[in-house]
């Protein structure tokens, strides 16, 4: 018999806005798992820039500018807003964010595997069509279309419970879902080859941090851009060169830091002015892969440097079934490592939110949560007899 509490703390988003629109609550139902699903008791939860844009309603087309240069109310955007999220349909609130769950699976619905009782695992955050999952119109991300982690306890189809055996701690673990499987697929469509010369901008995030370890993982030569302080940390991650982001000709500091000079691929998370001055510098046949604009969507192009060089641009939103697992394989390897910025209490969130939105973290910033402060109420027949755990 497997015992849930009747309710759980949750951190709700209530509508879309600043961290005002976050609310403690300590009565939110304990989610009970259907067939095929797991409920999860979540121990650590990693924030990511989707949490964000999801809450201040960036996606929406009135929105211009940067990721934490807005506000919803400053755009005129409401709950009802269609084009707010990333799918581009309104959201249903009250929403439990949250996408990189680690925890320990604590039940489990009829037909899911009984050795997965009591697990540590972390949690595939797409959550794809069963069908067709190549079908990104019924794609569904953990903490935006479902409910995450930002709370004591989350469900999920068994499909995205990924064991995973590593002495790294829940915080750690917690860092790698969002970021490191996005990296992945970005690297992967770029088809980045041996002694190609990637450029990551953004790289002191958490998608730029899992981008550099992953290019060298690919023996490539990566050149990180960032702010001038953080240029050691990343070097120390296995970036061959740093360049300041603020440098006056951020052009030629590329060209200069380039063996030969030759550009193959940028993996770009910044957007804006970036990609203006960066794409020209692609050689012919290179790659632009994109997962996000945190200093603006609107770029202006000329057109001629992708017909005449044979450039591929390439988005990332939804990752492809497997990914995750091969992310864990790594951790489990020790060919990929954390890269923690700081943690604070699930009910800090708001505070959390905040520190992340400033932007001068390395890496990834986490909330814990603490799955012992509430009544025992729900009890669940298990499909595996665990009296003996």
């Amino acid at each position: 018999m497997t015992t849930l509490p009747t309710y759980m703390n949750a951190m709700l988003l209530v509508g879309h806005g600043g961290v005002d629109k976050l609310e403690w609550r300590s009565d939110a139902p304990t989610p009970v798992p259907g067939p095929g699903e797991v409920v999860i008791a979540v121990d650590a939860c990693g924030l990511n820039n989707t949490d964000i844009n999801t809450r201040t309603a960036w996606y929406a087309a009135a929105v211009t500018d940067g990721t934490t240069n807005h506000s919803a109310s400053d755009a005129g955007i409401d709950s009802l807003r269609a084009d707010a999220t990333w799918t581009g349909q309104p959201l249903t609130f009250p929403l439990i964010q949250g996408a990189d769950v680690v925890g320990t699976a604590a039940a489990l619905g009829e037909g899911v595997d009984r050795g997965l009782l009591n697990r540590r695992v972390m949690i595939d955050p797409w959550v794809l069509d069963s069908d067709d999952p190549n079908d990104l119109s019924r794609a569904r991300y953990l903490g935006s279309e479902i409910d995450g982690g930002f709370a004591q306890y989350t469900k999920v189809p068994a499909k995205n419970v990924v064991p995973v055996s590593s002495t790294l701690s829940d915080a750690e673990l917690a860092t790698f879902a969002c970021s490191y499987t996005t990296a992945e697929t970005m690297l992967g469509r770029a088809d980045v080859q041996r002694d190609e010369v990637v450029v990551v901008t953004g790289a002191s995030g958490g998608v730029g941090t899992a981008a550099i370890q992953l290019a060298k993982a690919r023996d490539a030569t990566v050149i990180a851009i960032a702010g001038a302080a953080k240029g050691h940390q990343l070097l120390a991650l296995g970036a061959d060169s740093v360049i300041d982001r603020r440098v006056d000709d951020l052009s030629s500091a590329v060209v200069d830091a380039a063996p030969d000079g030759r550009i193959d691929v940028i993996a770009d998370v910044v957007g804006s002015s970036m990609f203006s001055s960066l794409v020209p510098l692609l050689a012919a046949g290179g790659r632009y892969t994109s997962c996000g604009a945190i200093s603006g969507p609107l770029v202006e192009f000329d057109l001629r440097h992708l017909i005449y060089r044979d450039l591929r641009f390439i988005g990332t939103a939804v990752c492809p079934p497997g990914t995750m697992r091969r992310v864990v394989d790594m951790i489990e390897a020790g060919a990929i490592r954390p890269v923690l910025h700081a943690t604070y209490p699930l009910e800090e969130l708001a505070v959390a939110q905040e520190a992340f939105e400033i932007k001068q973290h390395v890496g990834n910033i986490v909330v814990t949560v603490d799955t012992t402060s509430q009544d025992q109420g729900i009890n669940l027949a298990s499909p595996v007899d665990d009296s003996h755990t």
